[in-house]
């Protein structure tokens, strides 16, 4: 039995509307529709322009609340975008393969990314910058510190529940790993570290921030054969990107202190 609405008050057609959208979970649309009724009469609208611009509104916002929940599950620990990248501090950096790799076709392929330089050129930023594009364009995305994760797959391994670990992280579409090459590991740490890029080879993507080259990766992963499996399943098929060894944060700053 259907309700009969015509004859219906503005009055009673907005409570009608509220309820149906709290019904349906359309909160842009309840939020906006009288602004855009009142747009579309001015603009005297058809019925179905009308239509089409509320819901392609509430199509958008839901875009946009699912990226920010993307982006809060990655756990960065700062925000960081592509936009605010200074390229013209680090000309070592070409804004063309950057901007490539910001339409996220080797996270779709799962292929790795490293960014190898000193502190200072950009390594993190972009780090962060690129997973935060990832987790727009979609795509499930996890940041951690290289020896947070080597901590957190230790305890996992002595609390018993390090399947079930290295299996969560084996679920993202990108695992960005910052500050490689900081600190040594200890033996256990590195081998755990390594069956968490097992398991993610050629099916899913790691990005990693490093301030060793590869050659300098023995002070942190102190077995040599380890280092070299470390180091093959990190670049095979992937992109390196070297930032430099000029601290352009180090340059900034001694700017500020002339001017």
């Amino acid at each position: 039995m259907t309700t009969k609405r015509r004859g219906m008050t503005e009055e009673a057609a907005d409570a009608a509307i509220d309820q149906a959208c709290r019904m349906l979970r359309m909160p842009t649309i309840r939020n906006s529709f009288a602004d855009y009724a009142d747009r579309a009469g001015h603009e005297q609208m058809s019925y179905r322009g009308f239509l089409a611009e509320v819901l392609l509104a509430e199509c958008d916002d839901r875009a946009r609340r699912r990226s920010e929940r993307r982006i809060k599950a990655a756990k960065f620990p700062r925000e960081k975008s592509l936009r605010a990248f200074d390229f013209d501090a680090n000309p070592n950096l070409d804004p063309a393969v950057i901007h490539t790799l910001a339409k996220c076709e080797w996270v779709q392929k799962g292929q790795p990314l490293c960014l190898i330089g000193d502190s200072g050129t950009g390594k993190s930023h972009l780090l962060i910058a690129l997973g935060t594009e990832a987790a727009m364009a979609g795509y499930r995305v996890k940041y951690t510190l290289a020896t947070q994760l080597a901590n957190e797959l230790v305890e996992a391994a002595d609390e018993m529940t390090l399947a079930k670990t290295i299996a969560r992280y084996g679920r993202v579409d990108l695992l960005c790993i910052d500050e490689l090459g900081y600190m040594q590991l200890d033996r256990r740490g590195a081998e755990l570290l390594f069956q968490v890029l097992t398991e993610r080879e050629e099916k899913a993507s790691v990005a990693i921030a490093s301030n060793e080259s590869f050659g300098g990766w023995t002070k942190t992963f102190t077995d040599p054969r380890l280092c070299a499996a470390i180091v093959d399943r990190l670049t095979f098929g992937g992109t390196i990107l070297e930032t430099g060894t000029d601290s352009y944060r180090l340059a900034q700053a001694a700017k500020q202190r002339t001017t």
